[in-house]
Parts: C-alpha cells; structure tokens; sequence
C-alpha cells in the first residue's frame, strides 16, 4: 500500500472536476490539487509558455511528494506533457485520451464536436485522438477563449448575460453540423455545462475531460503498484 497523495494540476479552478471525479472513484486516496490561478488562462499563451508552467507545476507538486500525477487541463495534455516527462520521475497522464475513447464509445452518429482552448485547438490533438478510436468519426472542433476567464470568476449562471452571450458564440460553429456528442476539452467547461447542455439540446451528450480520467488513474495506480 503506498500512502502517498495523487497530484492533480490544472491552471486554475477546472480540474476540481477531475478532483471530485477521482474522490468519488478512488475514496481511500489523498489528492494535492494545484491550481495555477497566477498564470491563468493557459489557452491563450503560446506552447513554450505552457511547457515552462507545466514543468513547474509537475515539480511543485513531486517537491510534496505525491506519487502519481493528472494533468487536468486540456491544454497542458495537448502541449505539456512532454515537459512534464522530462521534469519529474512518476506516472502521469493527462485528459485527451480518457476523453477521446469516451466520445468514441458513446457517439451513435459518428459526429463529435470537440470545444476547447486556442491552445489545444491548434495542436489538433484531440481530434486525432477521437479518430484513433475510429476512423468513420468525424470531428468539429473549436477553439473558445472566453470560457475560462467566467468560469475562473465563478460566472456560471444562465441568467447574466454575458456569460449566455460567451457560451452562445462559442456553441455557434457546431450549428447545423449534427454532433451527437461533444467532448469539454478544457476542465473548466463543465462548470457551465448546464447552459451548455441547455443550448445544445437533449440529443447531445457531454463529456467531461476530467471526469473521464479518473479511470485511467486508478488503472493506472494498479498497473504501477501505487495503489
């Protein structure tokens, strides 16, 4: 038995999705959580930037002593985890593949919409991760900046209207494409999954990019004898 914490990491508030996720799947284990509220958003900067944070975030958390490490935020998993790699010597994942495999479960039209940072979108890595689950998938994806800032400040009700404004432009390039699932690849987004869920309508599912990995770390902590 290894008594040691799991790090959980994110640039701010977000990956407490992936948090409540791990505690309800994994109950006797401690988990640090770091947010990085200094540096937030990490969708907007550049992947040099992201990579530097990210190492340092992985190292704060190895400095504590924690055994094993999520990635919970979307955009360090598609920019930073080689960097986490080479900064610390423990397991670790990060939130595109957990989601990935999860959209290509559940989606019954073979239509996925990915909505994440500018910082994920331009590397194009979850999209191809979708398409490593099958190939007959096709992916809309879009990158929306104004998400993370209002979901940081707690803005997350239906009825302030800049939030429904941000959420609207941001769901606007999925209109008329026919997703039936759509993956929240930053671990902010699901803090306004209900406006989310309301706009887009019954017949599409979300997946949530941090909940989703809480399997692959008990998986994990198995396969490495760290439970």
């Amino acid at each position: 038995m290894d008594t040691r914490a799991i790090g959980v990491f994110d640039s701010g508030v977000g990956g407490l999705s992936a948090v409540r996720a791990l505690r309800a799947l994994l109950p006797g284990e401690d988990i640090l959580f770091l947010a990085d509220t200094a540096n937030v958003p990490y969708g907007t900067r550049s992947r040099e930037d992201i990579c530097a944070l990210s190492a340092a975030g992985a190292r704060i958390l190895y400095g504590r002593g924690v055994k094993a490490l999520l990635a919970a935020c979307g955009t360090i998993s598609a920019n930073g985890l080689g960097a986490i790699a080479g900064a610390v010597p423990i397991p670790f994942c990060g939130v595109i593949e957990p989601a990935a495999a999860e959209a290509a479960r559940v989606s019954r039209n073979r239509r996925v919409g990915v909505l994440s940072t500018e910082a994920t979108a331009r590397t194009g890595a979850i999209p191809r991760a979708i398409r490593a689950h099958g190939a007959d998938i096709e992916v809309f994806a879009h990158g929306a900046g104004a998400l993370v800032p209002l979901a940081e400040a707690g803005r997350t009700d239906y009825a302030d209207p800049e939030v429904r404004a941000a959420v609207d432009a941001s769901l606007a390039p999925f209109a008329g494409t026919g997703i039936d699932t759509l993956v929240l690849g930053c671990t902010h987004f699901p803090l306004l999954a209900p406006i989310i869920g309301d706009m887009l309508g019954e017949g599409v599912t979300l997946i949530d990019s941090g909940a989703a990995t809480a399997g692959y770390i008990r998986e994990l902590l198995r396969q490495t004898g760290l439970e």
